[in-house]
């Protein structure tokens, strides 16, 4: 299977919140959740704030997506001057396995190395999402404990960073 990443448009929207909510769902993410399940399927809301990455396949088949934001915006969580950061990382089970993940990321991580940035930053939930660990500590992402928080009770998050480098003059 042939993955590619492309620039989310509003044609793409429904097919983003559907399958963020399904691998979410699929992996217990939202079990007890109060609203995220809304947040992720309102994807021209987070279009707003950053901007949206499909993978797609052959058929432009849209079968993950993320969102790439930068400090001070709406979604970002934890990023800083010169950081970026990226969230709503999702793979549509039928899916998942086969690389779409990884090219999401990667297209991340180029993004921010365009823009100059010296580092990315994500959260990862705490016991969710095994698969994700591992491929962020495949690319060379590491734990940043004195940045984990919790936004709700019950919801833990770990910060994980991945150093660019000094910026590209």
């Amino acid at each position: 299977m042939s993955v590619r990443v492309r620039a989310a448009g509003p044609a793409d929207f429904e097919a983003v919140g559907r399958v963020s909510v399904a691998a979410y769902e699929a992996d217990g993410q939202l079990k007890g959740e109060h609203g995220y399940a809304e947040m992720l399927a309102d994807v021209a809301k987070r279009s707003g704030a950053g901007e949206i990455l499909v993978a797609v396949d052959e058929a432009d088949r849209v079968l993950g997506s993320v969102l790439f934001v930068l400090p001070g915006t709406a979604y970002a969580e934890l990023s800083g001057p010169g950081e970026a950061e990226f969230r709503m990382l999702a793979v549509d089970p039928a899916g998942q396995g086969r690389g779409v993940g990884e090219a999401l990321v990667r297209a991340c991580v180029g993004r921010a190395r365009e823009l100059g940035c010296r580092a990315i930053v994500i959260c990862v939930r705490s016991g969710f999402a095994a698969s994700a660990h591992r491929l962020y500590a495949r690319i060379g992402f590491v734990r940043v404990p004195e940045l984990d928080w919790s936004p709700v009770a019950g919801v833990d998050l770990f910060a994980l960073r991945l150093d660019l480098g000094d910026p590209v003059q």
